[in-house]
């Protein structure tokens, strides 16, 4: 089995690693000339982005081929999943694959312009996110059919406004970002970018080639860099999953300073 993952905080590393088989990062697959893959059993991991499929996941869908007797998906999301795996399932077909099982995975939201972290956190309790995960896992292992459910017109109209704000933010949308005192020049949050959009001078720089992951405010191990409008000055990263595997993870380059 060989399933494809994007984190940036740690959630879709951790649901990937308690699924198993072979561990591939996509960022780093974006980098790689094989464009063709094969198993018996192919997956994918994401998060769920404005209800819609992370930008860089759509990237190496478009760029790539997949031939499996088994296909998943797993989806992570904080809130509401809304048209997430909608998205995919349609992005899956235009590669030819046909689904042959998805879910969502209830878990903490890290999106800082609307949720507070400490909020998020008090939840996971009530979440029960490792008893529905072990269900995810068991239902994969055995080869379930399973398909999300139909979205209601509501929800519908809903989601096509998010998705209709999210193609208007630009790559430039870094600009919201903002470096204090505390940095240190330690790099982490280059290392931790999946965009190669940050330099490292005497502070932070951002290249103007940002997916709003965010994953560098979440991994800053100073807590220096900053959000306009952040609801939260706490910060998320899986407790599971340590901060060396999203720099394997994510990292594109052998360095990034300057």
């Amino acid at each position: 089995m060989r399933l494809f993952y994007f984190t940036t905080t740690g959630n879709c590393l951790y649901i990937a690693k308690n699924i198993g088989g072979e561990l591939l990062s996509i960022p780093q697959m974006l980098k790689q000339e094989t464009t063709h893959f094969k198993d018996d059993v192919i997956g994918f991991v994401m998060p769920c982005y404005g209800f819609d499929v992370p930008p860089i996941v759509r990237k190496f869908m478009k760029k790539h081929t997949f031939e499996a007797d088994y296909f998943f998906a797993v989806m992570s999301y904080g809130n509401i999943l809304a048209a997430g795996l909608s998205e995919f399932e349609k992005l899956a077909n235009k590669s030819n694959i046909k689904l042959n099982y998805t879910n969502g995975m209830l878990m903490v939201d890290n999106y800082l312009p609307i949720f507070k972290i400490e909020d998020q956190l008090a939840k996971v309790p009530s979440r029960k996110i490792d008893e529905h995960l072990k269900i995810i896992v068991e239902d994969i292992h055995n080869k379930r059919e399973n398909s999300v459910e139909k979205l209601s017109v509501g929800m519908k109209i809903f989601s096509a406004l998010i998705h209709k704000y999210n193609k208007s933010l630009k790559p430039t949308i870094d600009n919201r970002f903002s470096i204090d005192d505390h940095c240190n020049q330690c790099s982490t949050c280059a290392k931790v970018c999946p965009m190669n959009n940050i330099v490292v001078e005497i502070q932070p720089k951002y290249q103007h080639n940002c997916t709003f992951c965010l994953a560098c405010i979440h991994n800053c191990p100073e807590k220096a860099i900053h959000l306009k409008g952040e609801r939260s000055a706490a910060r998320f990263r899986n407790e599971h999953i340590k901060l060396k595997e999203i720099i394997t993870a994510n990292q594109t380059t052998t360095a990034n300073r300057q």
